[in-house]
Formats: structure tokens, C-alpha cells, sequence
């Protein structure tokens, strides 16, 4: 497995990440052994890096991630660095009642999340969103406070947009920003992505598959339930999806040329736009998580991403990657 520096600050991590959330929340049903299953033949192909937030099935997912690494091989659990989000707050039914992000609350969530997760420090530690009522200034300095005291090794963001980027590194040392990024999500480009190169940030960029939909493995005829995020999604819905297939239908094309998946292809062409950019794959199942790690192997030629471009351009998409409500508290999109 190919390592990356996340960001000048930050720790080397696996080339992929693992990120685990839809083995707890978001996507419908879930199996726990085989998410298990899957975290640790992660492990074994050499990722390292696991990305996780609190509020993923109200502490589920850390505690999924707990278990796995107390059942993986000493090795393998010793190679590990865990990436955690904080801040969302969510009421007995599930649903969302807004952000956290004051100093005490940083404090707080760190001590549940160190405790479900059974390990003494977390390896990456950031705010899920912007707390509108909270300075970046306070929320990243509680984080650090954290850092001195031996509980965190490294300070993240999450979706916050350049003013809030540039304000959180004049704080502390920031290693990366987590941020949607793929073929049909490339709105870093304009601004948030020069200003992290700037400030020697890494990117760790999720939504490369943009939830399924350009995987290549998503029909127009698929029924979702009403626990399945897709199914509030607006890209998911009516034209906008059978429009946004078509685009998966021509880079379908280009994947059949190379003798590859398209999901490999939509991975591998992340990977393509730097080292500084490191991609979560957020497979659920063995048989995906091998899939994803075929992306490792592809290479892309200057022939192959012009053909690319040219099947899913830029802007091409239709549909917000969130729906209204969850758009409005994202500082990168403001």
C-alpha cells in the first residue's frame, strides 16, 4: 500500500481510507459482522486510515470500529489511525437538532468518542460543521488543548469554506480538510483546494462515488427505503437521476475501453489530482472494498482523463449533493 504525508502536519496514511459510516447509518440495513469483515480486510491490504464520526448511529459506528480492532491481529490493529467528527447532535429518533462545537462540548465528545472507540488518543479530531455560534478559533483551540494533553495527535476540519480555513491554521496546526470530492462534486477546485495547497493542508475527500451513484452499480429502478439517505437526496430523485446516469453511462464506456470498473475508475481519477488528496471508499462489504482497492492499479494517461472530462465534465451534475436544510450549514458552499 502506497502512503501519503496528510497534509505538512499531519501523520502518513494509507494512499485509501475506509470510511465507515454506512456500516451504521445513512444506507438502509446494515450487517455488523460483515462490516467487521470488511474493516479488518481493510486493515490486512494496508489501509490504515479509518474515518468515523460520533453521531453515525449515535456512537454505533465507533463502537462497530472499537470491535474491530480489538479482534484484529495486534499488527494490524497498531497500524491504525482513526479520523473522528464531532459536533452533530441528534435526539432519541435519529434526527438531527444542530451543531456543538463550543470548547467544553469538544471536551465532552472527545471523552465518549476515546471510550467507545477503547483506545487512549484519537488520531485526527474535527468538527463535523462550522458551529456558526462558536468562533473556529475557540473550537480549534479546545482541540489542541486536547493535543497538549496527549488525547489527540492531530486537528482537522470538515466542509468549511477559505476564510474559516485560513482562521482554524493561524490557530493550530491543521492537517486536513475532509471535504465531498469526485467527478460530479468538484467545487474545491475554485478556491478551497488552492488555499489548502497553500497552507500545506491535505484533503481527505469523501463522496468520491458520490454515495453510489457513479459506482456503476446503480440502477434507475432501484427502490430505497426511507432510513436510506439517497432517498432525500436530490440527485437521486427524478430527472436529476436519470440524468446524472447518463453521465455514469459514458464514463461506463471508458471503463469497459480500460478493462476496468467504473468505480475505479471515479476513484482513480481522484487519486489523479494530487498526493496531497487522499480518497475515503465507503464500502460496506469485502467484494466492494476489493473493488475500490483495484483503484490502486489503475493509471491514468493525459488520453484517458481528456476522454474522461469530456464523458462528465465539470458542473455536469444535477441536483445538490444535500438536500436544502443540510446545504445551509455548510461553510465551504457559503
Amino acid at each position: 500500500m502506497r502512503t501519503l504525508s496528510l497534509g505538512t502536519s499531519g501523520p502518513q496514511v494509507s494512499a485509501l481510507g475506509l470510511g465507515c459510516m454506512g456500516m451504521s447509518w445513512a444506507y438502509g440495513e446494515t450487517d455488523r459482522a460483515e462490516s467487521i469483515a470488511t474493516i479488518h480486510a481493510a486493515l490486512e491490504a494496508g489501509v490504515t486510515l479509518l474515518d468515523t464520526g460520533d453521531f453515525y448511529g449515535s456512537g454505533h459506528n465507533e463502537m462497530l470500529i472499537g470491535e474491530a480492532l480489538r479482534s484484529a491481529p495486534p499488527a494490524r490493529r497498531e497500524q491504525a489511525l482513526v479520523s473522528v467528527k464531532f459536533g452533530g447532535m441528534r435526539q432519541p429518533d435519529g434526527e438531527f437538532v444542530g451543531y456543538d462545537a463550543r470548547p467544553a462540548a469538544v471536551k465532552n465528545f472527545a471523552a465518549y468518542t476515546l471510550q467507545r472507540l477503547g483506545v487512549d488518543h484519537i488520531d485526527i479530531y474535527r468538527p463535523a460543521r462550522l458551529d456558526d455560534q462558536v468562533p473556529i478559533e475557540e473550537t480549534v483551540g479546545a482541540i489542541s488543548e486536547l493535543v497538549d494533553a496527549g488525547y489527540v495527535r492531530h486537528i482537522g476540519l470538515s466542509e468549511v469554506g477559505v476564510e474559516t480555513i485560513r482562521r482554524a491554521a493561524a490557530t493550530a496546526p491543521v492537517a486536513d480538510l475532509q471535504i465531498e470530492y469526485s467527478l460530479i462534486s468538484r467545487g474545491i477546485e475554485q478556491a478551497i483546494l488552492p488555499t489548502t495547497r497553500d497552507l500545506g493542508i491535505g484533503i481527505t475527500a469523501y463522496g468520491v462515488l458520490s454515495r453510489g451513484l457513479i459506482s456503476g452499480h446503480y440502477t434507475r429502478d432501484r427502490q430505497l427505503t426511507a432510513d436510506d439517505f439517497r432517498s432525500h437526496s436530490p440527485r437521486f430523485q427524478g430527472e436529476n437521476l436519470e440524468h446524472n446516469l447518463t453521465l455514469v453511462d459514458a464514463l461506463q464506456k471508458i471503463a469497459e475501453e480500460k478493462g476496468v470498473t467504473v468505480a475505479q475508475i471515479a476513484i482513480a481519477w481522484v487519486m489523479s489530482r494530487g498526493d496531497d488528496i487522499v480518497p475515503l471508499i465507503g464500502a460496506r462489504r469485502r467484494e466492494r472494498l476489493t473493488e475500490s482497492l483495484g483503484a490502486l492499479d489503475v493509471t491514468l494517461d493525459d488520453a484517458d482523463l481528456a476522454a474522461i472530462e469530456s464523458a462528465v465534465p465539470a458542473g455536469a451534475a444535477r441536483g445538490e449533493r444535500y438536500p436544502d436544510a443540510a446545504m445551509a450549514h455548510l461553510d465551504s458552499e457559503r
